[in-house]
């Protein structure tokens, strides 16, 4: 089968189609249950781009084949699961998705509404599964106010859908007017720009008191004023750092005003709480089958061009998912 591998830790610039064996057994982090998906379209994120330079802390030696996500069909199922060969799923793969064949994990893995295409498809697991989970561990409920940075990248404008569907109040922080296009066509009630006075500005949004929440994928210099921008008794969600600086936290301004900084992980939450899986995949086939949450595809590529799909993630050019279409590989 064709895939994109990388041998070079070196970035996307490291890897190149390939003819591969279809993978075997189950994937590691699947407990043994060997869940096989006849691949249509993979979803890229930052940490696949991070995986390829070898900086993710879920990274694999090479030689691997780059994808954290896929969409597809079910070719083989773990017996007794509820999952048949011919069903229509998303599926979480941490790698290995940027090929014909690839190995789902079935506690990542969910039911794609007959209406939703391969390529939406592709960009609903990770990003909605993180904006879900964000929302779950700060405990945020209807009417509440979020900052949500990055809204026009993959998880920014998955946290505006679910949050709005969740009847909170979602504010998006976007750096230029296509990204703010972006953010209001998704759900954004109010948008505003990273720029001196932007803690003020969300202030006069919410009656001087700041918002409830803050969901940050983004890190970087402008954490402190995230704190800043939150409402006494606020939580910070911290999802990832795609802006490259991991900030730090100084406690006092936690201690002043009652303030949360959470950490968004899922994988050991999972770990522990292995029925959280269950509800978020409930929770995410309900919100897509009502149509609460639709996938914004950025770009859609072909795996001929696998390289540049991931380079685009690095120069942080496409608004929403980069997904590459495999239709027609190997035909």
């Amino acid at each position: 089968m064709k895939a994109f591998v990388i041998r070079d830790l070196i970035g996307p610039a490291g890897g190149a189609v390939e003819d591969v064996p279809e993978p075997v057994g189950a994937h590691e982090w699947a407990d043994g249950q060997r869940l096989l998906i006849d691949v249509h379209a993979t979803g890229l994120s930052f940490p696949d781009l991070l995986q390829s330079r070898g900086e993710y802390q879920h990274g694999k030696p090479t030689p691997y084949v780059s994808g954290g996500e896929v969409a597809g069909v079910v070719l083989e199922a773990p017996p007794g699961s509820r999952w048949r060969p011919g069903d229509r799923v998303a599926s979480l793969t941490l790698w290995g998705g940027l090929a014909q064949r690839a190995l789902g994990m079935p506690q990542y893995t969910v039911r794609l509404p007959d209406a939703m295409s391969w390529i939406e498809g592709a960009a609903l697991q990770l990003n909605y599964s993180t904006a879900w989970f964000a929302a779950r561990r700060v405990s945020l409920t209807a009417g509440e106010s979020v900052l949500i940075h990055g809204a026009a990248g993959g998880v920014g404008t998955a946290a505006l859908q679910v949050t709005r569907a969740l009847g909170a109040t979602p504010i998006a922080v976007v750096s230029d007017d296509a990204k703010a296009a972006v953010a209001r066509r998704l759900g954004a009630m109010h948008v505003i720009r990273p720029e001196p006075g932007w803690v003020e500005e969300v202030r006069g949004l919410t009656q001087g008191r700041g918002v409830d929440v803050v969901i940050d994928p983004v890190g970087g210099d402008r954490f402190t004023d995230s704190l800043r921008s939150l409402d006494v008794g606020g939580r910070l969600a911290v999802v990832g750092f795609a802006g490259g600086e991991i900030p730090t936290v100084k406690v006092n301004r936690l201690l002043l005003r009652d303030l949360s900084v959470v950490g968004v992980a899922l994988a050991p939450y999972v770990e522990r709480h292995p029925q959280i899986a269950v509800e978020m995949a409930e929770a995410i086939e309900d919100l897509a089958q009502r149509g609460a949450i639709t996938p914004h595809i950025g770009a859609v590529l072909p795996l001929a061009q696998a390289a540049q799909a991931l380079e685009s993630i690095a120069g942080r050019t496409a608004h929403g998912k980069v997904v590459v279409d495999l239709a027609g590989v190997g035909a």
